[in-house]
């Protein structure tokens, strides 16, 4: 049975730095393909970043250059760490994993098998 428990959120001032951390039990991150991604309320669930087997990254446009995901392959975890926050960046943080590949429509939510429960980060300006 796979497990993906998030934690690391909270509230934090704009410009500040947070890292969320997904620790996976029953799927290995480093074989397959990990994700991040928020929802705000009233909005949709979207894409954040994703990161595959071979280690490869992509990021939604939105946070691209102040997020960085990343993977432990020993702890089995995934990683976001998230820097220059801003108010726009809060919502609820899901981490995701998908087997395999990751799918070509990354940032779509409804191309991943798992979930965790989700995680809330508050950016207040």
């Amino acid at each position: 049975q796979v497990q993906l428990v998030e934690s690391g959120g909270g509230s934090v001032q704009s410009g500040g730095s947070l890292r969320l951390s997904c620790a996976a039990s029953g799927f290995t991150y480093s074989s397959n393909c990990g994700g991040w991604f928020r929802q705000a309320p009233g909005k949709e669930r979207e894409g954040v970043a994703v990161i595959d087997f071979t280690g490869s990254s992509r990021y939604a446009a939105s946070v691209e250059g102040r997020f960085t995901i990343s993977q432990d392959k020993v702890k089995n975890t995934l990683y976001l760490q998230m820097s220059s926050l801003k108010s726009e960046d809060t919502g609820i943080y899901y981490c995701a994993a998908d087997r395999f590949r990751c799918p070509g429509l990354w940032w779509r939510s409804d191309g991943y098998d798992y979930w965790g429960q989700g995680t809330q980060v508050t950016v207040s300006s």
